[in-house]
């Protein structure tokens, strides 16, 4: 492949994440659903894709794409990248309305133009990470004061199981989410789901927390005591999610699925999608029922699970896996991407969906993810030969 030259307007210049209603950018190679169209013209008319066809020859465009591929922008259904940026030390929290708009340059940096930020009704402390209720609720308010600037920046509210101060909270919170919002439910008791191997919890605990490997066995040990304890509030909690989701009012993820029939309740109690199952059983079970299976992208790009889980890789060799999340880290999505193509485990439209049409699938978003008439314009110009890295963005921001 010979190096693409960067994106350059050939009629009028704008901002990249802020295009204007109506554009035509040609001279792309268009990454569609099923195949890769060269020297490809894509027209934009009120913010939305019109027309994908071959350029014609001796014809012009308003942005010239130079023979850079040209993307879907990605959608990422589950970041903690904010809580990150807010808090890049460890007692020393910036303001938030500094770290979103920090944040958004790295998402645009990395193609992503939706995002589901985390905001995580739990308490939980150390000294990489501060989740409790109160930081979950000002998460909220930060992402709704943003909402829609060059990303459309949306809320995954993710709830602990065992706690019924994060369930008090959310149910104020829900109402001012103003559409089905996206609720994960997830427990974190290690002999379980995601630490099912306790052991890795206590090796999380050592490197963040700094503990000896007998005060990360007592810890772990005191956390199983809490933890089982509140057996009553799990039930009520997994009930009232229950009534909503079958309500229709909310979209249900299960956080963690270990088993079939951890998949078998889920879809019970009315929940829509497995998030990050820890084994094939529980991603079969899920498939199987039709229900969608989002994964990791740095597991991808580990090529295992930081907990001893199954490995993403796997699963999508399988063809189990719907889409791909950041998880913490925005620029994965990519990464995994294309290292998943250029490895041969699937063809680079198979792994373009894992990052733009499955996700969008996985949160119940059907206006994007696709280079297809009457999808939203959110478009990412990719450079391979240098990294891959993202040379524009144009995002279609309503107006």
């Amino acid at each position: 492949m010979t190096v693409a030259q960067p994106v350059q307007p050939s009629a009028q210049a704008w901002p990249l994440a802020a295009p204007p209603d109506d554009y035509v950018l040609g001279h792309v190679r268009a990454v569609l659903p099923e195949r890769v169209l060269d020297d490809a013209r894509i027209v934009v008319r009120d913010g939305l894709i019109q027309e994908v066809s071959p350029h014609p020859a001796g014809t012009g465009s308003d942005v010239d794409g130079g023979g850079l591929l040209c993307l879907p922008g990605l959608v990422d259904v589950h970041s903690d990248a904010l809580e990150r940026e807010r808090l890049p030390r460890p007692s020393a929290p910036l303001p938030w309305e500094f770290a979103i708009v920090s944040l958004e340059g790295k998402l645009t940096a990395a193609g992503v133009t939706t995002v589901f930020h985390g905001a995580s009704f739990q308490h939980k402390t150390s000294r990489g990470t501060a989740r409790t209720v109160a930081t979950a609720s000002e998460l909220c308010a930060c992402v709704r004061a943003r909402r829609q600037g060059a990303v459309d920046h949306r809320i995954l509210y993710r709830l602990d199981i065992r706690s019924p101060e994060g369930a008090q909270v959310l149910r104020a919170e829900l109402p001012g989410a103003g559409e089905r919002a996206l609720v994960s439910h997830e427990d974190h008791t290690p002999g379980q789901g995601q630490y099912v191997d306790r052991s890795y919890m206590e090796k999380y605990v050592m490197s963040t927390d700094g503990l000896s490997a007998e005060e990360a066995r007592t810890h772990v040990d005191e956390l199983i005591t809490e933890r089982t304890g509140r057996e009553q509030a799990r039930t009520e909690i997994l009930g009232w999610l229950g009534d909503l989701a079958r309500g229709d009012r909310i979209r249900l993820l299960g956080h963690d699925p270990d088993s079939a029939e951890a998949i078998a309740e889920l879809a019970e109690r009315g929940g829509a999608v497995a998030e990050f199952p820890t084994t094939i059983e529980a991603a079969t079970a899920a498939r199987d029922r039709g229900m969608p299976v989002v994964m990791g992208a740095p597991n991808v790009l580990r090529g295992s699970s930081h907990s001893g889980n199954v490995s993403a890789v796997e699963l999508i060799s399988r063809g189990l896996v719907t889409g791909l999340a950041s998880d913490y880290l925005p620029s994965a999505l990519l990464a995994a991407c294309f290292g998943l193509a250029g490895d041969g485990a699937v063809g680079l439209p198979e792994a373009v969906r894992l990052i733009t049409a499955g996700p969008a699938a996985v949160a119940g978003l059907t206006d994007r993810g696709s280079l297809v008439p009457g999808s939203r314009a959110d478009l990412a110009i990719v450079d391979v030969d240098a990294g891959p890295a993202v040379r524009a963005v144009l995002s279609a921001v309503p107006r």
